[in-house]
């Protein structure tokens, strides 16, 4: 099976425009963060999300931890998608099926060690779907994505042999390891931001390098 494409860090309409005609069935905007590339502001991501078509999913990335704060963050933007870059400190997920029922809920893994397994499986029984990235939420400043690293892929594939819900792979992809990513991990789906871009925009050349790889497979 051929992953889905998700491409993160899109900035205006235009990019989503771009990335969508390269065959991306999900786009990332990334609201306020502690770190990282590609934030933008919420009445933009709100501009954005009304240009994009369905079927496309527009995940919004929020570094917010408590339920009620990331329902009402959604509701301002109209995402169809959130994207929980950090772990929920307050509230639960059920706070989501009772007050935004058609709305997705992503919870990012950050795979730094043999834990992160754990963590997974056991949010996989409370979300829709699992990205796994890259980051270091234990830092002073936390690193909740678009690090460009790699993680683990052995421990990604043993979460994605047993999670109950669809695993997105995110952390370092491009177009020189994403066959390898794909044959050592199985994802679902795959998420990237800065190596289909040049100087922070995104490039057509690398994308269309991209998914003339993923579509090889």
């Amino acid at each position: 099976m051929i992953p889905k494409v998700k491409i993160c860090c899109i900035s205006s309409p235009l990019e989503a425009k771009q990335a969508i005609s390269y065959g991306a069935s999900a786009l990332g905007l990334v609201a306020k963060m502690p770190s990282g590339p590609g934030t933008i502001e919420d009445d933009l991501i709100r501009d954005i999300i009304q240009t994009i078509p369905p079927p496309i999913a527009s995940f919004l990335l929020t570094c917010r931890t408590d339920s009620l704060d990331i329902i009402e963050h959604q509701k301002i933007v109209n995402s169809n998608v959130i994207q929980i870059v950090d772990a929920l400190q307050t509230g639960s997920y059920d706070d989501f099926r009772r007050e935004i029922p058609t709305v997705k809920i992503v919870q990012v893994i950050h795979v730094v060690d043999e834990k992160s397994f754990d963590e997974a499986l056991e949010i996989s029984e409370k979300v829709d779907a699992l990205l796994l990235d890259s980051g270091n939420p234990n830092l002073a400043v936390k690193e909740l994505g678009g690090t460009g690293r790699v993680h683990n892929w052995a421990i990604s594939r043993k979460i994605v042999e047993q999670s109950k819900v669809p695993v997105f792979l995110a952390g370092g992809l491009k177009t020189e390891n994403v066959r390898a990513a794909i044959d050592a991990v199985q994802p679902y789906g795959l998420d990237l931001c800065s190596s289909v871009r040049t100087d922070g925009k995104l490039d057509p050349h690398k994308l269309e390098a991209f998914f003339n790889e993923v579509n090889r497979v």
